[in-house]
């Protein structure tokens, strides 16, 4: 399956080799490949050379094989050096290379590049496509040194340097292997050829336990590839590692801490064991009641409860969090949503409006203040802030839903259709999370007022 693939401002084909023979790579090195032409002069022996990469990922993941084409600007000046008689047989030898190449015999062909090697061992561009054929026969100890040599005789081969990362890793040479990932991959453009080296570099700090370096790779790959699943995936397994760290750490520092017993609480409401968690927070509290972020943590899973003695206690938890932090906006809006439960809609109005002013750029207070607004019939007032709020957060189907129903009533007939769209599209999104979810959620206990949090 032939793709088009912009590397270095130019166009070059990209073969997916889930839908192509691997047979069919000798035929590209063929297709792709540079000759020498011995009566060129040695301006014109300065040129691109184009080499073939696959996208491999290794031993942490199930293998994914692609044909990349990598390409950088490799100076081959050194081959004017050779003697007469020594360039007319290297041009024999990479002669009959492409033949057998173009036959689909790369055993045939990396003989003749090697021969070629021994007559020129300072020309990068045999050095680099004898060490790629051979990287991509399975031969990687042996591509090493040809690919070493094109990269200490042109240090700016960073897809070459790559390649040898690679090679180093999968031939248990993990320090050189680290370092040349780790000095290829700022250079790397290409945006598969970054992920694969970022990911092979993930491993090598995974494996010796430098998890912070790890998230800071996945950092920058997630602004190169954010939709990609190996990226994604990595990024959930180093952060969960790293959190373990932290809570092991922290056990082993302050077993009976304040911020020990806040922790078990998010694990026992991770768990579902909500009453649990409410009685590690009631700890935490008891051993600090101005812990940062506590009382709004409590409040929230308070809050979940139906029993109306559960919902009076997340209130004053609420307001024991802003008293700590005057510019908590979150437990502002959540002060403003109770408002609004009772009818009181003058509070939720000031609270909303704080909630806002406090932080310009949270979606929900706009939201909430825009429901407010429209409570006490001022429309165009709403009007700019759910406007704002699907801006800010576009996924949020309830803020589409209240945008279409708006412009509907103020006669926007085709805004008030698109915003309908949009409402239906992430209302089906989150339903199929729901459903990709299920299996994963766990039924919290019930939070009840007759109940001893404590036992």
């Amino acid at each position: 399956m032939l793709a088009v693939l912009s590397i270095s401002g130019q166009t070059l084909p990209w073969y997916d080799e889930v839908s192509m023979p691997a047979i069919a790579i000798p035929e590209l090195l063929h297709r792709h490949a540079v000759t020498l032409d011995s009566a060129s002069s040695a301006a014109s022996r300065r040129r691109s050379v184009t080499l073939i990469s696959k996208h491999l990922f290794w031993d942490r993941r199930k293998t994914v094989v692609c044909a990349l084409f990598l390409q950088g600007a490799i100076s081959i000046a050194s081959a004017g050096q050779a003697p007469a008689g020594a360039k007319e047989q290297i041009a024999q030898h990479e002669k009959l290379a492409q033949q057998y190449l173009r036959q689909q015999r790369p055993d045939l062909a990396i003989p003749e590049l090697e021969a070629a090697v021994e007559l020129a061992p300072d020309n990068v561009e045999i050095q680099g496509n004898l060490g790629v054929l051979l990287f991509f026969s399975g031969k990687q100890a042996e591509a090493i040194p040809h690919l070493r040599t094109a990269v200490e005789k042109q240090p700016d081969l960073a897809k070459i340097q790559g390649i040898l990362g690679i090679a180093e890793l999968h031939t248990d040479d993990l320090v050189n292997g680290r370092k040349d990932l780790e000095t290829a991959f700022p250079h790397i453009d290409d945006e598969r050829f970054k992920v694969q080296v970022g990911l092979e570099l993930v491993g090598v700090y995974t494996r010796s336990t430098d998890l912070d370096q790890a998230a800071a790779i996945l950092a920058q790959l997630k602004k190169v590839a954010p939709e990609n699943p190996e990226v994604l995936y990595a990024s959930y397994r180093t952060y969960a590692d790293l959190s373990g760290e932290a809570m092991l750490a922290l056990s082993l520092a302050a077993p009976d801490s304040a911020q020990m017993h806040q922790l078990l609480a998010h694990e026992e409401t991770r768990e579902g064991n909500t009453n649990g968690a409410i009685a590690q927070y009631r700890k935490a509290i008891e051993m600090n009641p101005h812990l940062p972020g506590v009382h709004f943590e409590l409040a929230e899973l308070l809050n979940t409860s139906q029993d109306p003695a559960i919902k009076k206690q997340a209130e004053q938890e609420y307001r024991a969090a802003l008293t700590d932090n005057p510019r908590d906006e979150k437990a502002v809006c959540e002060l403003a949503d109770i408002a609004m439960t009772k009818g009181d809609e003058s509070e939720a109005l000031k609270m909303y409006t704080s909630a806002t002013e406090l932080q310009p750029d949270d979606a929900n207070a706009k939201l909430g203040l825009a429901k407010v607004l429209l409570e006490m019939n001022k429309p165009d007032q709403a009007l700019p802030l759910l406007e704002s709020s699907v801006q800010l957060e576009p996924t949020n189907a309830t803020a589409h839903y209240r945008l279409a129903t708006l412009y509907k009533k103020l006669g926007r007939t085709e805004d008030a259709k698109r915003e309908v769209e949009f409402y239906e599209k992430y209302k089906e999104m989150k339903e199929k999370l729901r459903v990709v979810y299920k299996d994963l959620l766990i039924q919290p206990d019930v939070i009840r007022s007759d109940e001893n949090p404590e036992k």
